[in-house]
């Protein structure tokens, strides 16, 4: 039996037990820079459930025990989808031939923006008003990584965060800036693209 059967066989297999232990999810592909869970964007609604922790999914590892592993038909999707029901929004972290569905579950939407040089102050290198989006509306998922003391400068005090997303249409880089629908800024420190996606290290600067 080749790959490909195989693959086919699994396939069908998770899509099998997600219908008899999941729920109905809608997948979206994203089409450009902007909310990528508008109507214009899904392909398809297919049952699904998640596993984290599960001795059955242990071989699932990666970014610290935040990813999930997706039981759905895999046929119809690919690495970058979202699946979203009422209740949760997940991205397809990675989707490789005969491994499980590595996902990760949104907890927040993300606005990225990219500022002119400015000079610097006393408390930012950074000016907010100037800045253009150059993704928009992008469900995301928010950890914070630690919380500064009393006594961190301004800029520091309200802690570091990691966020991830799946790939991009447009690449974040340094010192780009975040708001999120919680109304929360930051400031990018770190961006690194991995099989898995985007891992951004970020310094919250206001909220």
């Amino acid at each position: 039996m080749d790959g490909g059967t195989l693959q086919d066989r699994i396939s069908r297999g998770m899509g099998t037990a997600a219908r008899r232990l999941g729920s109905p999810y809608v997948v979206y592909r994203p089409q450009g820079p902007a909310c990528p869970l508008q109507p214009a964007n899904r392909i398809i609604q297919l049952c699904a459930t998640f596993s984290s922790g599960s001795q059955l999914f242990r071989s699932a590892s990666g970014y610290g025990g935040l990813l999930w592993t997706g039981v759905f038909d895999g046929a119809y999707t690919s690495s970058g989808d979202y699946l979203s029901d009422c209740r949760a929004t997940y991205f397809i972290a990675a989707q490789r031939q005969l491994l499980p569905i590595q996902c990760v579950r949104t907890n927040g939407t993300i606005t990225i923006s990219r500022t002119a040089p400015a000079a610097f102050s006393a408390y930012s290198g950074f000016v907010l008003e100037s800045a253009a989006p150059i993704i928009s509306g992008w469900p995301a998922c928010l950890r914070i990584l630690h919380a500064t003391t009393r006594g961190a400068s301004p800029e520091s005090r309200f802690g570091v965060w990691t966020i991830l997303l799946p790939t991009l249409p447009m690449c974040p880089q340094v010192e780009d800036i975040i708001n999120d629908d919680a109304g929360r800024s930051f400031s990018i420190a770190a961006a690194e693209l991995s099989d898995l996606g985007w891992r951004l290290v970020a310094r919250q600067i206001s909220g």
